[in-house]
């Protein structure tokens, strides 16, 4: 006898006993049970309730989880001849707050100093005399650390003061 033919008898009285059908009766048994209880019902779905629609207006507005921009309102006399430029045709920069910008590094050649701005969906070079933010701020120094903008504000008499700004470089997280 070789052994694949024993092989095959050991596999074939190893069949021969999954095919008894001894020793279910206990599960048989259960299974009856289950089927002669009553079926569940199933719950509706609870009912709708429609919410009034609300429309968010502020958001415009500065975020109150930034952190804020170093300001401080330099008061005019009532006779200070400072008020914006209307008749200047707007650049792109000045669409969006100020506050939407943050300084990530500077660029240096021959024409000038540059700063990089990240904001408005992309990274932004500006260099001195620059618009940038919706308050008439114009860009009066570029370091390698912040720039600085004086933006001209309404001061509440129907005048118009000064504010400077600065927007320190974002320093990078390791």
């Amino acid at each position: 006898m070789t052994y694949n033919h024993l092989l095959l008898i050991i596999i074939a009285g190893l069949m021969s006993g999954c095919s008894a059908d001894e020793g279910f009766d206990d599960l048989k048994e259960f299974m009856s049970e289950v089927r002669a209880k009553p079926k569940g019902t199933i719950e509706p779905l609870p009912a709708f309730k429609s919410h009034e629609v609300f429309s968010y207006n502020a958001s415009t507005l500065r975020s109150p989880f930034q952190l804020t921009v170093k300001t401080e309102l330099v008061k005019q006399p009532k006779l200070s001849k400072v008020k914006p430029n209307e008749s200047r045709v707007k650049q792109f920069l000045e669409n969006f707050n100020i506050d939407d910008f943050t300084m990530v590094g500077t660029l240096s050649n021959q024409a000038g100093t540059y700063a990089l701005l990240r904001g408005a969906g992309s990274i932004h070079r500006v260099q001195m005399g620059d618009y940038l933010g919706r308050n008439h701020g114009k860009i009066i120094s570029i370091s390698s650390d912040r720039i600085e903008v004086i933006e001209i504000v309404p001061d509440g008499d129907g005048g118009w003061s000064e504010r400077p700004q600065v927007l320190p470089l974002k320093e990078r997280s390791s």
